[in-house]
């Protein structure tokens, strides 16, 4: 069968985007032709995938996205496929990957309230209503039963057309042992000092995972705690307003940027916190991979998989509404603690306790269903004639 997916941008080191290779992926391990229609492709082709990069010359994403979505229709009207896959919200879908949070609920909550009557708006909530509304037939692969709920809530969509996926994080179930000869190789190789805390951030889009939060968390330590620290930033993201920000808290020189990396996990078994204080974000798939390692986190509340963290005890939530106070305090008391807590070793037994990587698998089932039936149904209705 020949599956057609749909991505707006694609980029190695984005959650979402790691999730569509790895589906695609395991797609065509089962024989399927995949096609790709994109805007934009940074990385090597896939042998055997079919990219399709679809022009456009709008001047905003959202007239990008717009221009995409009418492009697609057009093209699958000349070469129709057996399957569509969107990973992003476009209309004519048959199965949505929910990796997004609702965009209308997002909006709500804004203290801009006239941004709702702009071009963006229009454009963004109106894709977003293709997918969900009643009359549509998009079955939607969704991660957090709390996301499925907003869109309910917002759009009335049936019951009947969520299935949930579990997460897919990619690491190899690690010991004590190997995490300790990991950490040590890698904090020899970057020349970390003996009783140093390395602070980590991991993901793309620095204002959306809330670096500011961070840069202010970490400036407000007591000086004796800070100086013993370090914030490294990996992933990849406009750095030169943090850089700024940096400097004007006076921390510049423990703060360093190393952008997206093949080696994440590297990082994160060499550090001693991760901080995720997210400004919104549908799942936070970094969360489990840290975990995975043993690596204590502090996340904001908001995060679809934070309630993880708490049901393990791997770290700490930050509650909402946020209050920057609260999360510089609750990062000076982890400071004080963190050697002496449970976090690691709760952390990595409840990931080995979990199904946390089945994520391809689950979701090429439950397209190839989808296929399979409506291919009987147009053969029913073709022999009926």
């Amino acid at each position: 069968m020949r599956y057609v997916f749909c991505i707006f941008k694609y980029f190695p080191y984005g959650g979402l985007q790691r999730d569509f290779l790895k589906i695609a992926l395991e797609c065509q391990r089962r024989g399927h032709q995949i096609a790709v229609y994109t805007l934009q492709w940074q990385a090597e082709v896939p042998q055997g995938f079919e990219i399709e990069i679809i022009p456009s010359h709008a001047l905003t994403n959202a007239g990008r996205c717009l221009q995409f979505a009418m492009a697609v229709k057009k093209r699958l009207q000349e070469s129709p496929a057996d399957c569509v896959i969107g990973f992003n919200k476009i209309p004519g879908l048959d199965i949505y990957f929910c990796g997004d949070s609702c965009f209308v609920a997002r909006e709500k909550y804004k203290k801009n309230f006239l941004s709702r009557f702009g071009f963006r708006y229009l454009i963004y909530s109106a894709l977003e209503r293709a997918v969900f509304e009643k009359a549509s037939k998009t079955k939607i692969l969704t991660l957090t039963a709390s996301e499925k709920k907003k869109y309910q809530y917002y759009y009335q969509t049936s019951e009947e057309r969520f299935h949930q996926v579990p997460p897919g994080i990619t690491c190899d179930p690690m010991d004590m042992e190997r995490v300790q000869k990991s950490r040590d190789a890698f904090r020899h190789e970057m020349n970390i000092p003996e009783g140093t805390c390395l602070l980590l951030m991991v993901g793309s889009g620095f204002q959306t995972k809330g670096l500011d939060r961070s840069l202010l968390a970490f400036a407000s330590l007591p000086n004796e705690l800070r100086k013993k620290c370090l914030l490294w930033v990996v992933g990849e993201g406009t750095e030169k307003p943090f850089v700024r920000m940096a400097q004007e808290l006076g921390v510049d020189g423990q703060v360093m940027f190393w952008g997206p990396r093949s080696d994440v996990f590297r990082f994160m078994s060499g550090a001693d916190i991760l901080l995720h204080p997210s400004y919104h974000e549908l799942a936070g798939m970094v969360l489990l991979e840290a975990m995975a390692v043993g690596l204590p986190i502090l996340v904001s509340d908001v995060c679809g998989y934070a309630f993880h963290v708490a049901k393990a005890k791997a770290g700490l939530l930050i509650s909402s509404p946020f209050k920057q106070k609260e999360m510089n305090e609750i990062l000076e008391n982890m400071l004080r603690m963190y050697k002496n807590s449970s976090w690691k070793v709760n952390g990595m037994s409840y990931v080995g306790e979990n199904d946390f990587t089945s994520l391809p698998e689950k979701a090429a089932d439950i397209i190839d269903s989808f296929s399979k039936y409506h291919r009987r149904y147009a053969d029913c209705k073709k022999f009926s004639h």
